[in-house]
């Protein structure tokens, strides 16, 4: 090779090996320059995949995309958290899940995943206390008299759950502790075929999140006794805490965010962020959410930082408790 070729062609190889970080930089101005994939791990038409469908549609403004709500649910939503794990760290493929996906499938389920290292945080999305309801021809009125009930017939009751290590079966867990009651649980591919079940008379009980049940409590559908909340809640203010209700201390909440596969560049996870946090801000949005029973959190807990922080500590705090529990997938 000549000289002079010798020299260009090193030039040239030169600016190759520079283009990467440069094209990383550009990929990350552009985004998005596609739909984005927003993997939903709960069936359709349950609470968590109507207030995803509420914030994604605001979040569509902000990013000038479609977004596109796949619901991939089953095995307590680890099959659609998983394939996200799997997914290419770019920003087209998020997660959305809750405190069950993200914290409690990894003490419960042998997962090919780590829910804590696989994954960026891009922000918390709402929160939201559990309530405890049953059917609407159960004889008992009240938390009292459901415990009464429940322990006067052992192991014939039912409770609908969306798999073993879901938010429902942790805190029916917990319950039978707390109460000294024992009944059966009844796994579900998700919330919404649980309820219907539950409406129908087919189930007697569920410890559902407030989103799925209070619009069937305000129906007549369901019965309410009691939320695992410190104060009632401003969309059933009927609807006692477990302290008011005779089970004091009793305190879960579920938490929903959005994650994406770790990797993804920084500068997408802050537009992904600050869509989220556009869509928080926006009157309307929170009106619809906090009608369907969420508590939604200030502009400054937004962050991606913050929902690490969260997840790390509930992590620390409910792994040994499952653990010891023996809570295990079937």
């Amino acid at each position: 090779m000549k000289l002079a070729h010798r020299r260009q062609f090193l030039h040239l190889a030169a600016g190759a090996a520079a283009l990467p970080p440069v094209s990383h930089i550009a990929r990350a101005q552009a985004y998005p320059s596609r739909p984005i994939t927003m993997v939903v791990a709960f069936a359709a038409g349950g609470s968590g995949d109507t207030i995803m469908r509420i914030v994604a549609d605001h979040m569509r403004s902000t990013l000038g995309q479609t977004i596109v709500i796949e619901n991939v649910g089953g095995a307590a939503g680890s099959i659609g958290v998983g394939r996200v794990a799997r997914a290419a760290p770019d920003g087209y493929m998020l997660s959305y899940g809750n405190w069950a996906t993200h914290v409690l499938n990894g003490a419960v389920y042998a997962l090919n995943y780590d829910v804590l290292k696989d994954f960026e945080p891009i922000s918390i999305v709402s929160t939201e206390s559990i309530a405890i309801v049953g059917r609407k021809s159960l004889p008992a009125n009240d938390l009292k008299g459901l415990i009464g009930w429940l322990k006067a017939n052992p192991s014939k009751a039912s409770a609908g759950t969306t798999g073993p290590g879901g938010v429902g079966h942790v805190i029916g867990v917990f319950f039978q502790q707390e109460t000294g009651t024992k009944f059966e649980f009844v796994p579900y591919r998700g919330l919404a075929p649980a309820m219907q079940d539950m409406i129908a008379g087919q189930i007697d009980i569920m410890f559902d999140t407030a989103a799925n049940s209070m619009p069937q409590g305000r129906s007549g559908n369901v019965k309410g006794f009691a939320v695992t909340a410190q104060a009632r809640l401003a969309v059933a203010p009927d609807l006692p805490t477990a302290d008011e209700a005779g089970l004091p201390g009793f305190y879960m909440s579920n938490w929903r965010g959005l994650w994406a596969p770790k990797g993804t560049l920084a500068d997408v996870i802050a537009k992904l962020n600050g869509a989220v946090r556009n869509a928080m801000a926006d009157q309307a949005v929170r009106k619809r959410l906090i009608e369907l029973g969420q508590e939604l959190l200030p502009a400054e807990q937004l962050t991606p930082e913050a929902l690490g922080t969260l997840q790390r500590a509930e992590i620390e705090r409910w792994w040994p408790i499952i653990k010891a529990a023996g809570i295990k997938a079937q």
